[in-house]
This record gives structure tokens, sequence and C-alpha cells, in this order.
């Protein structure tokens, strides 16, 4: 009997999990350069005298889909979208260097080059780029981002920093703000041959359809092992008015 229990409870959990994720990728279907979360899970065996036969499903080191979003084109200077594999790389709010691949960029009023959430982008010495007051930003493929201040010529100011993870030794993690960052937390390599499209943003790779596909068969099964858990208290109870009557 508390074996149907653990199963049904074990199963229930995972469900929620995986709900939880196919509701925050529907939420962000029209979000710049978002990453689509993925759920795996993995069964544990419980320790302990009387319980080997017992196992729980539990989250595993929950991933994200790295297929490209869209790229729709905007035509403003400030919009640029990372090609291939390659991130942008910004300052957190914690001071921490993270990435993202959302490219529509502004000048703050500090002066600054910034991204997501205003966000400062940093240059590939890890540097924030400052941007002359009154200037026209322009951004080339490789990155490099100019000044112009009325009639004088271009000033280059640096050059964005992108960088390319490497699954095996360099992979990415999601935070809890939404930015990636390395497994280890350390700063990546910029990567001198990734380039961008300008002119364009890249859009979210979460394909709605199956998301909502997901999201019925999940309360399908969230459903399915509630009635599981009805069951195993409908038996619980018959075995013991049945024991009372032998009594």
């Amino acid at each position: 009997m508390d074996r149907m229990i653990y199963l049904a409870l074990s199963g229930a959990n995972a469900a929620m999990h995986r709900k939880q994720a196919l509701t925050h990728n529907l939420a962000n279907v029209s979000t710049n350069g978002f990453r689509a979360e993925m759920s795996t899970f993995r069964s544990v065996p419980l320790r302990g005298e009387g319980a080997s036969t017992r196992a729980f499903a539990l989250e595993a080191t929950a991933g994200h889909l790295d297929t490209p979003g869209a790229i729709n084109q905007t035509g403003r200077n400030l919009d640029v979208a990372a090609a291939g594999r390659a991130f942008f790389a910004v300052q957190a709010l914690d001071g921490t260097e993270a990435y993202t691949r959302a490219g529509a960029l502004q000048v703050s009023a500090q002066g600054q080059l910034v991204g997501v959430n205003g966000l400062p982008m940093l240059d590939d010495g890890a540097a924030p780029i400052a941007v002359p007051a009154n200037a026209q930003v322009m951004i080339a493929s490789d990155g490099t981002v100019s000044a112009r201040v009325g009639e004088e010529p271009p000033q280059a100011l640096g050059r964005l920093k992108l960088v390319t993870p490497d699954d095996a030794a360099q992979r990415l993690v999601r935070g809890n703000d939404g930015l990636f960052r390395s497994a280890d937390g350390g700063p990546l390599p910029a990567d001198a041959t990734a380039t961008l499209i300008d002119g364009a943003l890249e859009g979210s790779n979460v394909n709605p359809v199956e998301a909502m596909v997901g999201m019925i068969s999940v309360a399908r099964q969230f459903e399915l092992q509630l009635r599981m858990l009805q069951n195993a208290e409908r038996n619980d109870q018959t075995a013991a008015r049945l024991l009372n009557m032998q009594g």
C-alpha cells in the first residue's frame, strides 16, 4: 500500500515541477532571446530498512533549449542579434559577468550602453562601454561599437564581448534573474570569431503549440497520480473495515 502512495506522490510532485517550467516558457513566448527551460527527472531509491523498494522521482539538473529563435528585422541601429551560439556579456546587478541573448540595446542617462533590464553591456575587456553625449551609435557585425558626434568622424568605443560556451567545459546555467552564467561562476573568454546581426532581434525559441500540448499532458498526469492516491486511501479504509469485522 505504501509503495503505491510513494509512487503517486513522487509522480504528482514531478508533474507539478514540469508544469511550472512549461508555464514559465509560455509566459516568455514574446521575450527576446529567451531560452526555453527543459525539465529532467531521475529516480532516487529511498534508503533505510524496509524502504529499498521505494523510489522518488527527483528533478535533475535542468537545462535549456539551445536552438536559436527566429530573427526579426527591426532596422533599429541599436538592435542586435547574436549569430550562432554566441551570447552577449552584461554586468549583472551583483557585479558579476552574466550572459544573455537579448540584444535590444540603448544608451542610458549615465551615458552607458545598456541591454536587458538596463544592465551595462561589457566590451571584450569586461568593462562597460561609455557613449559620448548626443552621439549616434553604430554597431558592426563583429560587435565593434562606434559613435559619431555631429559631423566628426566615427570613433570606436570598443567591441561587445561575445562568448560561445562549450557544452562540455563551459556549460551555462540560468540564474534566478534570468541571466546565464558559467557553471563555476567565472567569466568566459571572449570569442573573437563570434558575429552578430545588426538591425535585428532574436525572438524566443519557445514553441507555444508544443508547450500547450505539454501543459495538457502534464495536467492529465497530475490527475492520474491524484486518483492513485485516492485509490490507496479507499483501499486502506476497506482493509480497516475488514479487520474490524474480523476482530
